[in-house]
């Protein structure tokens, strides 16, 4: 079950509009990349980034440290900051009425210097921080610094650099790399890899997004991964905390079976997948080349899932206002020492999120369902429960070995309140 906790604030119940997804589809797609041959490698990341439509420039100085620096051997490791726009501008549902764009999915990735670990953690978009001067590219609007603002306005504000600017200030650490990704992207990514398996162990009922799914095992793909992955109400309490919780267990899913042996024999699968994510992505000017995506590929190749984390940057609740969060400050100093530091790192037993729980079925499950309104069989996802040793093809490595449930690395444990998974643990997305 999940884990106990004392009343909460339902963070973020703002009247529909629909909240992006899942910007860790980059680091799954460079992934894929890293293990197809070299040449291939190449040819991918040169081709696509030959038809992208466009980049953007962070501050001078980290464009400075990307366009001096080897991604595969940077001191204290490489960092990467994901961005989902909510942007309706050329998106399948563009005809929706909602102005600007907010970055509603922020996630740092940081890959560690010896490329034994990848912590990704991710940013409540509702949460309270400081926000430094911004100008809008597009606009050239300046906006004056905020002592403590919404940290999804960084990005209307002076876009992808602003957003990187505030979280390098949250954390104290150097990001020279961002992409930013729109609803599109995710759709493309979930069919080029023919879906993605997703347990739910409770029904999900979501009128706002229109997310109908009965406990078990689902097969989502297109607007349905979309769907799952843009949730708030339907898994939870319906906040935006548990929503991130949620996304874990798809990003989890996305990862093991990237990994497997059946996704990585099929090299056309491969290819459509990077090709994907790279065609619905503005890159940052540092991470829009060859030697960088060939780079970051590189540092991934044969990681084992068990050392891929997804954590939530620790909050609490905001006294001056129960539907916004604010930095735990204990907890958040513990996890920006370990990621300026590059230690590696481990979760506390029983810290999965608000919207997830772990696995309890294992064996093979039946019945898996394509659309978001089919019913399943009505048991929980396929696997080993999470934590077990036991080997599981959907848990392999990159280099087709069982990883341990466990690094074997000595690691530091992150605070307990700090909640996440590793890539290899299974779990299932709570409903509502």
């Amino acid at each position: 079950m999940p884990n106990a906790r004392g009343p909460l604030a339902r963070h973020g119940r703002l009247p529909r509009r629909r909240a992006w997804t899942s910007a860790l589809g980059i680091v799954a797609s460079v992934l894929a990349v890293a293990l197809v041959s070299g040449t291939s490698v190449a040819a991918i990341a040169g081709g696509q980034l030959a038809a992208a439509p466009k980049t953007v420039q962070l501050s001078t100085d980290d464009q400075k440290v990307a366009d001096t620096a080897d991604i595969t051997a940077m001191k204290g490791g490489a960092n990467i900051l994901l961005i989902g726009s909510d942007t309706r501008v050329g998106q399948f549902d563009s005809d929706e009425d909602v102005a600007g764009a907010r970055n509603d999915v922020t996630i740092l990735v940081h890959i560690s210097q010896d490329h034994q670990q990848l912590t990704a953690v991710s940013f409540p978009r509702d949460l309270m921080v400081p926000i430094p001067a911004c100008t809008n590219p597009a606009t050239g609007t300046t906006y004056p610094a905020a002592t403590s603002a919404q940290f999804n306005t960084a990005l209307g504000n002076g876009g992808v650099s602003c957003v990187v600017d505030t979280v390098e200030n949250l954390t104290g650490l150097r990001i020279p790399y961002a992409g930013l990704i729109t609803f599109d992207g995710v759709i493309s990514m979930s069919n080029a890899l023919g879906g993605v398996d997703v347990c739910v162990a409770q029904p999900i009922n979501d009128s706002y997004t229109g997310l109908h799914l009965t406990a078990g095992s689902h097969t989502l793909e297109g607007s349905d991964a979309l769907a799952f992955l843009r949730t708030r109400h339907g898994v939870g309490d319906g906040s935006d905390l548990a929503r991130i919780s949620s996304q874990q267990v798809f990003l989890s899913a996305l990862l093991r079976k990237i990994t497997s042996g059946s996704t990585l024999s099929d090299p056309v699968t491969l290819y459509r997948l990077a090709s994907a994510a790279l065609h619905n992505m503005t890159l940052s000017d540092g991470l829009a080349q060859a030697r960088s995506l060939v780079g970051l590929a590189t540092t991934l190749r044969g990681m084992s899932t068990a050392n891929m984390l997804f954590v939530q940057y620790p909050v609490v609740d905001d006294p001056a206002d129960n539907a916004r969060v604010i930095v735990a400050q204990d907890a958040a100093h513990t996890l920006n020492v370990a990621l300026q530091t590059d230690q590696r790192t481990s979760l506390s037993d029983s810290t999965t999120g608000r919207a997830s729980e772990e696995s309890k079925s294992a064996g093979s499950s039946t019945g898996s369902s394509s659309s978001s309104g089919s019913s399943s069989s009505g048991t929980s996802s396929a696997g080993t429960p999470s934590g077990s040793s036991g080997s599981s093809s959907s848990a392999t490595s990159s280099s087709g070995s069982t990883p341990s449930s466990t690094p074997t690395a000595t690691t530091t444990p992150l605070p307990s309140t700090i909640t996440g998974q590793s890539a290899n643990e299974q779990t299932c997305s709570v409903g509502n």
